[in-house]
């Protein structure tokens, strides 16, 4: 049988019709006007499914329809387009004859017919299987698509009939075995299966003795030792061992041997001896070594006050003195009734001449200038302080600064027959401020300051400050506080120089006979710590500024001293509050903010009769920020509180309302 060849396209649309009669279905007709697509290329060779199965691709062919001429595109003129020429050649049996070329077109070279003999490309070696499940490469003419959706799943496993084995183009797809065939290794045992086996195996099998290691076998015999030559020396015979050395005697322990505690030790022993009881010291003495630590020691007791003419070479002191006759005679003088032709000789009259005690006419003195001269604030200030006055001036002016204060007491004193001295130096008044901690020392400048050393009874040389003594400038700097200080009359010549510093030395006048250097001036007696805050209350009501405990206005909370002691010591041995001060004693109590100050409480202080005293936890006081206050009741309940005791508070405590003045205050950081 003859092989039926192609029909030849020589334009796209020639071959889209025929592929569309192929598919027995009909392409609408092409636009009018529509310029004509470009020839398609030439026909690739066969893939090589095609070339390998030879005798599937004639079978095919022959059963393939006939593709019946399609007509080109319609023209311009209207006219049907010329029939498709015939792709098959001309076969002298069949008895057709080949169409003619197309007029003004290159007759293309026939295509080689599908049966014909083509020369089979060399075969390519045989790869081996790849694990990749997809197929291998085929021709741009097939299909992924269309090949995978069309095949179902149990062909792919199937061989070709023609050959036995599965083709280059069609490659096994291995798929995973179905779960009931899988063979999957066995699950590890659980922790609970894995305890039931061994306490299983463990109450199954035998106990086993513990084995036992025999000990080696020891010798019946001792061996023979080996023969020495006949020159050997002989051995060494062993010496009899020698006596026992007796232990060392350790010599005894000095007489201020001490046993050292169980913490200092590291270890326990036996518990010490009891402490004897008669040599326990009493409340007052532990006490007594407790304030010695944290302030100045008291001083011995002094007989009580015999009369009210107690002089300063007796053994007495002047703040227990009694000046209520010196003073009310300076109060009974006012300046109006002064005479102008001798001012002075009339106040040396007046003052001292009803007193025959050299310190009760210098403490005349000393009250009359409180009453009578005020401090020149606006002369200090603006610096236009009148000079060159005489005593006499200062007196009638009624003004004075310190060293008019100086000048008016040394002239009347003088005139009344004491022996007084100006003395000039530097005081820490005001616009003194302390030195700090680390802070450098100025240099030495004497000079600001007056005051005055007068002679009293027994010969001794007394330091006062009239100007202190009289008041001081009040807080807004523009006004005078007139208030009396007798403690600028009554304080020691040691406390005296712990704010006065003279410029001639020979006027110190301590009982030492030492002379404090600047620098120790300048730092004071807390090595420049800034000092708590003293109220002038505090001396009033008896308490010595001078000897009291914490000095420093700071207390720590935390890192400090975990219990703090206040000790308040009183102003003299034998002071009395109601003979010397203004009335009844006075209850004294530590304002504190307790733990984290979360609670303020007021707590009474206990009195031994000279010292007021009190131990507080350091965090009791309160926290940082806060401060802690001495101070003393002045009411209770709408009446004095004067008199009151320790009982009576804590029976009254949180029912009625009192009030209360602070004497001491500190700072807590």
């Amino acid at each position: 049988m003859a092989e039926i060849e192609e029909p030849r396209f020589t334009t796209l649309a020639e071959r889209i019709a025929a592929l569309n009669q192929q598919k027995n279905f009909e392409a609408p007709p092409p636009s009018a006007g529509k310029r004509a697509p470009p020839p398609p290329p030439p026909l690739r060779a066969a893939s090589t499914e095609v070339s390998n199965k030879t005798t599937s691709a004639s079978s095919a062919v022959e059963t393939r329809p006939a593709i019946p001429p399609r007509p080109t595109g319609s023209s311009t003129t209207g006219r049907a387009p010329p029939p498709l020429p015939r792709r098959t050649p001309t076969d002298p049996g069949n008895g057709e004859q080949p169409s003619a070329p197309l007029p003004g077109r290159p007759v293309p070279p026939p295509l080689p017919s599908r049966t014909s003999q083509q020369s089979t490309p060399p075969q390519l070696p045989s790869r081996r299987p790849s694990a990749q499940t997809l197929p291998v490469r085929r021709n741009s003419n097939s299909s992924d698509i269309s090949s995978i959706s069309t095949v179902s799943a149990p062909p792919l496993n199937l061989k070709s009939s023609a050959s036995g084995a599965p083709s280059e183009t069609q490659t096994l797809r291995r798929l995973p075995p179905p779960l009931e065939q899988a063979k999957l290794p066995p699950l590890p045992p659980t922790r609970r299966e894995l305890d039931a086996k061994a306490k299983e195996t463990a109450e199954t099998a035998p106990s086993i003795p513990p084995r036992r290691i025999a000990d080696p076998p020891r010798p019946s015999v001792l061996p023979r030792l080996p023969s020495r030559p006949p020159n050997a020396p002989e051995p060494v015979q062993p010496q009899e061992s020698s006596p026992a050395i007796p232990p060392r005697r350790l010599p005894p322990p000095p007489s201020s041997f001490r046993t050292k505690s169980t913490l200092e030790n590291g270890f326990g022993f036996d518990a010490p001896p009891p402490v004897p009881l008669n040599s326990r010291p009493t409340l007052a003495q532990i006490d007594a070594v407790a304030s010695r630590v944290v302030s100045t020691p008291p001083p011995p007791p002094l007989p009580p006050k015999p009369s009210s003419d107690i002089s300063v070479g007796g053994g007495s002191c002047l703040t227990c003195r009694d000046f209520s006759a010196p003073d009310r005679v300076a109060a009974q003088h006012p300046i109006s009734s002064l005479p102008r032709s001798d001012p002075i000789g009339h106040l040396a009259r007046v003052l001292c001449g009803p007193f025959a005690s050299a310190t009760d006419k210098a403490r005349a003195i000393f009250t009359w200038c409180h009453h009578n001269i005020l401090y020149d604030v606006d002369g200090f200030f603006n610096n236009c302080i009148p000079r060159g006055q005489t005593p006499a001036d200062t007196i009638f002016s009624g003004k004075a600064v310190c060293e008019g204060y100086a000048r008016v007491y040394e002239a009347v004193a003088s005139r009344a027959g004491l022996a007084c001295a100006v003395v000039t130096g530097h005081g820490k008044g005001f616009g003194f401020s302390p030195l700090r901690k680390g802070q450098l020392c100025p240099p030495r400048n004497a000079t600001g300051h007056a005051w005055n050393a007068v002679r009293i009874d027994g010969g001794e040389w007394k330091l006062i400050d009239a100007c202190w003594g009289a008041g001081s400038i009040a807080q807004d700097q523009r006004s005078y506080d007139q208030h009396f200080s007798p403690e600028f009359f009554t304080m020691s010549n040691e406390h005296f120089g712990s704010r006065h510093y003279p410029a001639d030395d020979r006027h110190w006048y301590r009982a030492d006979g030492r002379c404090p250097s600047w620098e120790e001036y300048m730092v004071g007696p807390l090595g420049g710590d800034e000092p708590a805050m003293w109220l002038g209350d505090a001396t009033n009501e008896g308490l010595d500024q001078f000897n009291f405990a914490p000095a420093q206005k700071s207390i720590a909370v935390y890192g400090g001293q975990k219990v703090v002691g206040f000790r308040f010591a009183k102003i003299c041995p034998h002071w009395d509050p109601e003979r010397n001060g203004r009335g009844k004693q006075m209850l004294f109590v530590l304002k504190i903010g307790g733990v984290d100050g979360r609670k303020d409480d007021l707590l009474p202080l206990e009195y031994d009769g000279f010292w007021y005293y009190i131990d507080v936890n350091a965090r009791e006081l309160g926290a940082p920020g806060q401060t802690v206050s001495l101070v003393g009741f002045t009411e209770m309940d709408g009446r004095s509180a004067r008199g009151l005791t320790k009982d009576e508070w804590f029976r009254k405590k949180g029912r009625v309302g009192f009030s209360y003045a602070i004497l001491v205050r500190w700072d807590l950081v």
